[in-house]
Parts: C-alpha cells; sequence; structure tokens
C-alpha cells in the first residue's frame, strides 16, 4: 500500500474541482493506494520539463502529477487538466 502526501499546490486546485470531479478523485485516490490498479488509472511516465514525474488519469480531462519519494510513498503535485503540464 502507498502513503500518499500532498503539496499545498495540489491541496489548492483540488479544492477548486466541481463536486462530483471531487468525488471521482477521492475513489481514484483509494484505487492509486493499490499499485495493481495503476494500470486501470493509466499510470504514465511524464516527458520534458516533468521528466521526473508521473500522471494519471481522474477523468477524460482531470489528469494529478506525482512523483515516487520512495518505493512505498508518493507525492501528489497537481491536479488540472492538460493545461497542468504547461
Amino acid at each position: 500500500m502507498l502513503r500518499v502526501s500532498f503539496k499545498s499546490s495540489f491541496i489548492r486546485q483540488a479544492k477548486k474541482l466541481d463536486e462530483e470531479t471531487y468525488k471521482e478523485l477521492l475513489e481514484s485516490l483509494k484505487l492509486f493506494k493499490d499499485r495493481e490498479n495503476h494500470k486501470f488509472l493509466k499510470v504514465h511516465k511524464l516527458h520534458g520539463e516533468f521528466y521526473d514525474c508521473y500522471g494519471f488519469s481522474i477523468t477524460h480531462k482531470i489528469r494529478v502529477i506525482f512523483s515516487y519519494e520512495s518505493s512505498t510513498e508518493v507525492v501528489l503535485w497537481a491536479i488540472g487538466d492538460h493545461g497542468i503540464y504547461k
């Protein structure tokens, strides 16, 4: 089971989500903590400016950027549409 921590920027962005998307975020985070579900969430390595980070999908439009701090701990950096990659 992964331990998840949050950057303050992630928390600020998550608070701006509409209620339905926020509920989907909470469900996705439950799944995310178990690495067996990473394929379902489409976890993938990012490139360019975020070469040391990974991403996964909450909805078709909403993505999360995170990094591995260790094999059992991740930090969530940002949440939003594809604009978060810029």
